[in-house]
């Protein structure tokens, strides 16, 4: 990609233009994540009832998409090592495609489930390829927020599948509500044509002088892109070893460990819980028909608000305030959405309080533990392991999505609505006391230093500490 002409920055300008068109490019994967979760959520009734799908049968509906994904996942680390991490992109983005026209033609369950995880292949591959993309061609002062632009498309992927969602429920229309993702997903594919390569993967396979051409064209000075040429250069000394790394190295087992542990508290949090079953959970509360819809789609909007909120605060409040202040919020949600729906939902205000508590926990999650976990899991990697680090927190994140998927309607039928709720409120306050003891504050801090820092041998909460 040429150059473009950069206007000149001071030390307090904002991130230069041509950088946030390519964050917002790349990041536009989180959508076709968004697009998925927020699709099954509404087709689930409809499909079930046209195939006398089993409630087992509609948990393996939900979760072949992580299973999928999981697959992609490890899968992405090969792929974006050999291929680049814009062509992976790509590749992500046309399986998606496929997966989703395949969905919307199924004649049968295991045809359906077949689409589902072509899907989730697409979005495993994403979901590794893009966090790991923006990391590396944002600078360290916009990096917390070039990465939560990924979060922010995967809510907008969400709202985005609701509204269409509830416009084909009318009609009962399922296999539309599958096949008219395939367009986004064909816009964000010409997209990422456009995109330059990383500048880190061009480092690593020898095109130094292509990769200071991509870093000229996003930094604000030729001298700023030469000095991170130099960082890269010398860190790349150490060149990608991970799973010997892995077995050698204490330190990288406690970053890897780390980075898992922040996805299973991403997805035990209870995110998609209400993501895939909003409808289910609207009904528990009262609300039937398309009123189920309209509260899901309202619910899509507020995820999309909130993660704006994240992204401008990530950068400014730091990693650690921002996942203590969600958490303490998703705790108080759940606890009082368990205490409502242990009542009686025969009154308009009990059924209207249940909505709003929904809606104070997606606000939370989105502005936290969403978006703030895939820039942790982004910066807290060494180099030499960076591509292995990340392929096992992001298969992490899928496997404990899976779960969820999977267990989530047997749990419901097992223990009612109040005490599936009340375990939630329980987890999340685990999660608070996880996230004092363990996660480090990366604000402002280079990839170069957080790596000296964790290989030095200091606490995992203290290696952002310059």
């Amino acid at each position: 990609m040429e150059n473009a002409a950069m206007p000149e920055k001071g030390a307090d300008s904002t991130v230069p233009i041509k950088v946030v068109v390519v964050g917002v490019l790349a990041a536009t994967a989180g959508l076709m994540s968004g697009l998925d979760i927020g699709v099954i959520s509404g087709a689930l009734d409809f499909l079930a009832r046209d195939f006398n799908a089993s409630t087992l049968a509609q948990e393996w509906i939900v979760s072949a998409m992580m299973a999928g994904a999981a697959v992609g996942a490890v899968g992405a680390g090969w792929i974006t090592r050999h291929t680049g991490r814009k062509w992976s992109l790509v590749f992500g983005g046309g399986v998606f495609i496929a997966g989703s026209l395949l969905c919307a033609l199924a004649w049968s369950v295991p045809v359906l489930i077949a689409g589902r995880v072509l899907m989730g292949l697409a979005i495993g591959v994403a979901a590794f390829a893009a966090p790991l993309y923006l990391s590396e061609v944002s600078d360290q002062s916009s990096r917390g927020a070039m990465i939560s632009t990924y979060q922010l498309m995967i809510t907008i992927g969400i709202f985005l599948a609701f509204l269409s969602d509830t416009f084909f429920s009318y009609h009962g229309q399922w296999r539309w509500m599958f096949g008219i993702i395939a367009i986004p997903g064909i816009v964000y594919v010409i997209g990422v044509l456009f995109l330059p390569y990383s500048p880190r993967w061009l480092m690593m396979r020898g095109r130094r002088a292509e990769a200071l051409e991509v870093l000229t064209s996003l930094r604000a000075t030729p001298q700023e892109a030469r000095a991170e040429i130099k960082a890269i250069h010398n860190q790349l000394q150490a060149r990608q070893n991970g799973w010997s790394l892995l077995r050698a190295n204490g330190n990288f087992r406690r970053s890897v460990g780390l980075g898992m542990l922040l996805q299973v508290m991403q997805q035990f949090a209870g995110i998609n819980v209400v993501m895939y079953y909003a409808p289910r959970i609207f009904q528990l509360a009262g609300f039937v028909g398309t009123a189920q819809m309209w509260c899901t789609a309202m619910i899509g909007l507020v995820n999309v608000m909130a993660t704006f909120l994240a992204i401008s605060l990530v950068d400014k409040w730091g990693r650690r305030p921002v996942l203590y202040c969600g958490f303490a919020i998703m705790v108080l949600s759940m606890a009082s959405l368990s205490l409502l729906l242990h009542g009686s939902m025969v009154d308009q205000a009990s059924r209207m309080a249940c909505v709003f508590m929904v809606m104070v926990f997606i606000v939370a999650h989105a502005m936290s533990a969403g978006p703030i976990v895939w820039v942790l899991c982004s910066e807290i990697q060494p180099m030499q392991g960076r591509d292995l680090g990340i392929m096992l927190s992001t298969l992490t994140n899928w496997i404990a999505n899976m779960i969820v998927g999977a267990s989530f309607l047997s749990v419901l039928a097992w223990l009612g609505g109040s005490a599936t709720f009340g375990m939630i409120a329980a987890l999340n306050a685990c999660f608070l006391g996880l996230t004092y003891l363990f996660v480090p504050e990366t604000k402002g801090i280079s990839l170069e230093q957080i790596e000296r820092n964790l290989m030095s041998g200091k606490k995992l909460r203290d290696i952002g500490i310059s």
